[in-house]
C-alpha cells in the first residue's frame, strides 16, 4: 500500500499541474491537488522507510485523503449541471475536482481494504499457536 500511496500522490502531483496550465495560470487552487499528492507521497514514502512509522503514515495518507475527498463537494455539486450541458461557472475547477474526488475515492476504498486486511492478518497471527 506504501507504494500505491506514492503512486497516488504522484498522480494528483501531476494533476495539479496539468489543471493550473489547462486554468492558463488563472488561480494558484488549481494546484491543490498537487499539494494533497505530495502529502500522500510523503506519507507512501515514510511508510516505505520505516516499518516502525509504517501504520502510522498511512493512517495520516488516509485522513490526508478523507480531507482531500470532502474539500472537492462543492465542485462535485455542480458536476450534474456541467454533464447536462448547462452553461457553468469555472469547468475547469469542476473537472479538476471531479478527477481529483475520483482518484481520492479510489485510493480511500484500497486504504480501508488494506487496513481491514492487516487487522485480520494480525488477528489469525494471535490465534494460530
Amino acid at each position: 500500500m506504501p507504494s500505491f500511496t506514492v503512486r497516488v500522490g504522484l498522480l494528483l502531483v501531476f494533476f495539479g499541474i496539468a489543471s493550473y496550465v489547462m486554468t492558463h495560470g488563472v488561480s494558484l487552487t488549481a494546484f491543490i491537488p498537487s499539494v494533497v499528492g505530495a502529502l500522500l507521497a510523503v506519507c507512501g514514502l515514510i511508510a516505505t522507510r520505516s516499518e516502525g512509522a509504517r501504520k502510522h503514515a498511512m493512517h495520516a495518507a488516509a485522513v490526508i485523503a478523507l480531507l482531500g475527498l470532502i474539500g472537492t463537494v462543492p465542485g462535485l455539486m455542480r458536476l450534474p449541471a456541467l454533464l447536462s450541458g448547462a452553461d457553468v461557472p469555472n469547468r475547469p475547477a469542476i473537472i479538476a475536482r471531479s478527477g481529483m474526488a475520483l482518484l481520492l475515492l479510489v485510493y480511500l476504498w484500497f486504504s480501508i481494504k488494506s487496513f481491514g486486511d492487516a487487522r485480520r492478518a494480525r488477528s489469525r497471527a494471535t490465534l494460530t499457536p
